[in-house]
């Protein structure tokens, strides 16, 4: 963190930084990428072959006006699409639901039923594109939307490639967008592990995701040890639920936030491989390197965009980008300039895909697999991160694990602390953000802005009534008893909701047979 003259310069976590490294403060050299632990990246070659898959993430009001973003954004050259849904479809709220008011295709496309997931990717080859969906705990419910999209295109479901965040216990610690209690929730994860090990291979059927814990405010040692504790909470679920770990762990993903602090954030990308690698190893006795493999996407830091001198975050945008990249990351989300205004403008968009591709294409930055190896400092920060992290999730362990540690409210907790210390150093002026605390300007001006139509809420409404008058109702009825039945037994949810969507039923009418059967959290 930057310091007052006389004060020792920390990173974000904490660690203390010296005014010179050498090869006394540097760990042995580590094996090369491809071997384990995976350190130096998961790939002998890294971006030499391929590079990363350059992702925008898009969603706004319908499924139509989104399909013209993705598509705008496919022939500006993204590799791979990234939905956001918006507040209702996150919490399973049909859009015509009281609750829905006035969120409604706010904060991403409004998605109801199987006709809405159509119009979103009319005109697009789901077998020609990996998708990235953004949704936790109606995870489930939009993957089956996914494939049944995919199934009237013609596209088989082996044939389907992305996938879908449904990491719901960092919704508990940190963004708040979850429905069921904590042991309903990790049921349908392991639910959806079992059915795509059986019906969608390819996919990646979690996204463990430490973005949201560190936009939260947590520090980058807190988001790599909880973020990795959630992990091994989902692997010893799907155990306990008859899994073998060699058949689900290769498609566990990870999702991280890279913030401001450039080489304490290369340092985490290294030092969670290492970690995930060796945990898998040591903890769960598994020597298949595919489930060792930590394989991760990285966002670039929406809290620290900036509503003052909006252009400022093109700077910011680019170096965590790069950190990102000689981190190792396998997919990336740039941010748009104008998001701590608004949705991004498609200009603002392009810009920020823009970045991704020079840094890909005219840098040289990827002819090396991990350039920052071997660096004293990088080296050090690692495995410092890699220390700090193990005593947290020894933390979570002696709690009882990370479920447990949540309804305890420990991993809420030192979150809550981290992002206090960070506020009130922001407001001191002990760290400088320029713009906001360093060199303000009053004639701030505002880019032209993303604007959502008033209107949109009506059309989607609309369009789930006439749903609702057309489909056939003894179906719905029956679809609907027959997921009440799965929610009441063992059995795998999946299949039942996949006929009740089939059927027509909207999310929310599914999961108001689930908030019946399960309740809610919290209430």
């Amino acid at each position: 963190m930057p310091h007052t003259p006389g004060e020792e310069p920390t990173t974000t976590s904490g660690i203390p930084i010296k005014s010179v490294y050498a090869s006394s403060d540097a760990p042995p050299e580590q094996p090369a990428p491809g071997t384990f632990p995976f350190t130096r990246g998961i790939y002998p070659g890294m971006y030499r072959n391929r590079l990363w898959t350059m992702r925008q993430y898009a969603g706004y009001s319908s499924a139509a006006e989104t399909n013209a973003r993705f598509k705008l954004l496919l022939k500006g050259g993204v590799t791979g699409l990234s939905v956001a849904f918006d507040l209702p479809t996150q919490i399973g709220y049909d859009s015509d639901d009281p609750l829905a008011d006035g969120e409604v295709g706010r904060v991403g496309v409004a998605i109801d039923t199987l006709d809405d997931m159509e119009n979103l990717f009319e005109g697009i080859p789901l077998d020609q594109v990996s998708t990235s969906m953004t949704i936790n705990a109606t995870a489930s419910l939009l993957l089956l939307l996914y494939e049944l999209a995919a199934e009237r295109q013609g596209v088989a479901s082996t044939a389907l490639r992305g996938t879908v965040q449904n990491d719901v216990l960092k919704e508990y610690i940190a963004r708040g967008t979850y429905i069921f209690p904590p042991r309903a929730s990790m049921r349908l994860i392991t639910d959806t592990f079992a059915y795509c090990a059986d019906r969608i291979p390819n996919w990646n059927t979690i996204s463990i995701s430490g973005y949201h814990i560190r936009e939260a405010g947590s520090t980058a040692d807190q988001e790599l040890a909880f973020t990795l504790a959630n992990g091994i909470a989902y692997v010893e679920s799907a155990l306990k639920a008859g899994l073998k770990i060699e058949q689900f762990a290769p498609r566990l993903s990870f999702f991280f936030n890279s913030q401001m602090d450039f080489f304490e954030e290369v340092a985490k990308f290294r030092a969670a491989r290492k970690l995930w690698a060796t945990i898998i190893r040591e903890r769960f006795g598994c020597d298949d390197p595919a489930a060792q493999t930590l394989r991760f996407h990285t966002q670039t830091a929406g809290s620290a965009l900036t509503a003052q001198q909006p252009l400022n975050n093109v700077v910011r945008v680019t170096l965590q980008a790069l950190a990102g990249v000689l981190g190792g990351t396998q997919s990336l989300h740039t941010n748009g300039y104008d998001e701590a205004l608004a949705l991004p403008t498609a200009e603002a968009a392009t810009l920020a895909l823009r970045t991704q591709q020079i840094i890909g294409l005219e840098t040289g930055i990827p002819a090396t697999a991990d350039p920052l190896g071997g660096s004293y400092y990088v080296e050090r920060l690692t495995s410092e991160i890699e220390r700090r992290a193990r005593e947290l999730i020894d933390e979570v362990d002696a709690l009882g694990g990370a479920v447990a540690a949540i309804e305890a409210g420990f991993m809420q907790e030192r979150i809550e602390d981290s992002a206090y210390i960070e506020q009130q150093a922001v407001q001191s002026g002990r760290k400088k953000v320029v713009g906001v605390n360093f060199q303000r300007s009053d004639q701030d001006a505002s880019p032209p802005l993303h604007r959502i139509d008033p209107k949109g809420q009506a059309r989607q409404i609309a369009a789930l009534q006439r749903v609702r008058t057309t489909r056939d109702a003894a179906a719905f009825e029956h679809a609907l008893t027959a997921v009440r039945a799965a929610a009441r037994s063992e059995a795998n949810m999946l299949p039942p909701m996949r006929a009740a969507l089939v059927a027509r039923a909207s999310i929310g009418e599914i999961c108001s047979v689930l908030r019946q059967e399960w309740g809610e959290f919290g209430t």
